[in-house]
């Protein structure tokens, strides 16, 4: 095999992260070249970029002179990291077949760390924002392990003989072979309550702008650098505004700052930084009509409880034993669905948040617990009783009765033929009348 091979790989690993960096880099020297203040040096411009591009990994940064610490993730970047990893990580684990199974994954993920360490140690001068070497790479390393694992694995998946949870518990409370269905009904959730988010984020950019610019309108007179750079890590902060609203639809919100609350219940603001995306929140008092947000996690709900029913009821196709699931079993789908997206709304929220200073904002975003709690509960509410009534009309006498009806013309093809030739004919009747009735009225031929 030789040492060709890994140092592909090795090189492979460099050039991911090197794209990743460019992605970060080029606009924010764009922007030191663009503004009227840019003579302090291309150092710094990179050192903040640098910093940047370990954020989007996770890792905690220092900003400012006295050293505050910066937390929060801009998911974007994030999401762009791993995603280049995982693809990175397929990539190798295809070209080199069965040989040397972990061998060219190591040595990626050795090539992308390495330019990880040249990064951080970059960053660790003075700066606007500033790295901590150790703490920065062991969140990188172990970021940029999983997502290469990750894609080692879904290009070559690794055999298992371990049995679902939901397959042992007792044969009344068991969907069998329904663990594809309720990790379906999560994501559909999951993808319905992050629409709601969207749909929050847009709503209150529209209401900005309808009521003369509001809170946003002074962020206009920073200069078309400032203002571009401001839109730029707005871009970024989409998604974590995205799950904020998210959690905001759940009810229990999120905060900016301590002693802060932003929720449809009513919203307790203080001062709060001149950003882009602070500026679409709500004005602070009860929520009113924002109360309506809550009818958002519902509808999320509803493609899940027609799955887990469709499922329940056997409709997606045959099952092994041939049997839907019992009552008890349903429900227990319907739990585990929403414990599941629980799960996965809670890790989202603790990603989304993090601090954007020390005391007062040392905490920004959706309490993770909470959101997870919030997130289960609407989902149980919504599916367990959906999908017991799609199971129960799926199952019910009549959906038999009406499917039999439709493959009636099957069984009685003389009887529906002459039904067709009537239909056929009583068509032209009416046809040849109106067309009659055309020639009366322009005074051209007879009625009939």
């Amino acid at each position: 095999m030789g040492g060709r091979p890994v140092l592909a790989d090795l090189l492979a690993g460099v050039r991911t992260a090197l794209v990743g960096l460019a992605v970060v880099t080029v606009p924010v020297l764009g922007l030191w070249v663009a503004t009227p203040y840019a003579d302090s040096g291309a150092a710094r411009a990179t050192r903040l970029a640098g910093a940047l591009w370990l954020l989007g990994h996770g890792a905690p940064v220092l900003r400012g002179d006295g050293g505050a610490p910066l937390t929060v993730t801009p998911l974007l970047l994030g999401a762009l990291a791993v995603v280049r990893l995982y693809r990175a990580g397929a990539g190798v684990a295809a070209r080199r077949g069965l040989r040397s199974q972990w061998g060219g994954p190591f040595a990626l993920w050795t090539g992308y760390c390495a330019v990880a360490v040249a990064v951080a140690l970059h960053c660790a001068g003075a700066g606007l924002f500033r790295s901590r070497v150790l703490p920065d790479l062991l969140v990188v390393g172990l970021l940029a392990g999983l997502a290469t694992v990750a894609g080692v694995r879904s290009a070559r998946p690794l055999p298992t003989t371990a049995h679902p949870l939901l397959d042992r518990l007792p044969p009344a409370c068991r969907p069998t072979g329904g663990a594809a269905a309720v990790r379906r009904a999560a994501g559909a959730a999951g993808a319905g309550l992050v629409a709601a988010g969207g749909v929050l984020v847009a709503v209150a950019a529209v209401l900005d702008a309808v009521t003369g610019g509001g809170r946003g309108a002074a962020l206009l007179r920073g200069g078309p650098a400032a203002l571009l750079g401001l839109l730029l890590v707005a871009t970024v902060l989409l998604p974590n505004a995205v799950l904020w609203a998210a959690a905001y639809a759940l009810g229990p919100g999120f905060e900016v700052g301590t002693g802060t609350l932003v929720s449809p219940g009513g919203t307790e603001l203080g001062p709060v930084p001149e950003f882009p995306l602070f500026a679409l929140l709500p004005q602070e008092g009860p929520g009113g009509w924002r109360l309506a947000a809550l009818a958002l996690p519902l509808l999320a709900g509803l493609v899940p409880a027609v799955l887990l029913g469709r499922a329940a009821a056997g409709r997606p196709g045959p099952r092994e034993d041939g049997r839907p699931w019992p009552a008890a079993a349903t429900v227990t789908a319907a739990l585990a669905a929403a414990l599941l997206l629980g799960a996965g709304a809670a890790a989202l929220g603790w990603l989304s948040g993090g601090a954007l200073a020390g005391e007062r904002m040392a905490w920004l975003g959706p309490r993770p617990w909470w959101t997870g709690l919030a997130a289960a509960g609407w989902l149980a509410l919504v599916a367990v009783p959906g999908a017991l009534l799609v199971r129960y009309r799926a199952l019910s006498p009549s959906a038999g009765r009406s499917s039999s009806a439709g493959r009636a013309p099957a069984a009685a093809p003389g009887a529906y033929a002459g039904l067709a030739v009537r239909t056929h004919r009583g068509a032209l009747r009416l046809r040849a009348r109106a067309y009659a009735l055309v020639l009366r009225l322009s005074g051209r031929g007879p009625a009939d």
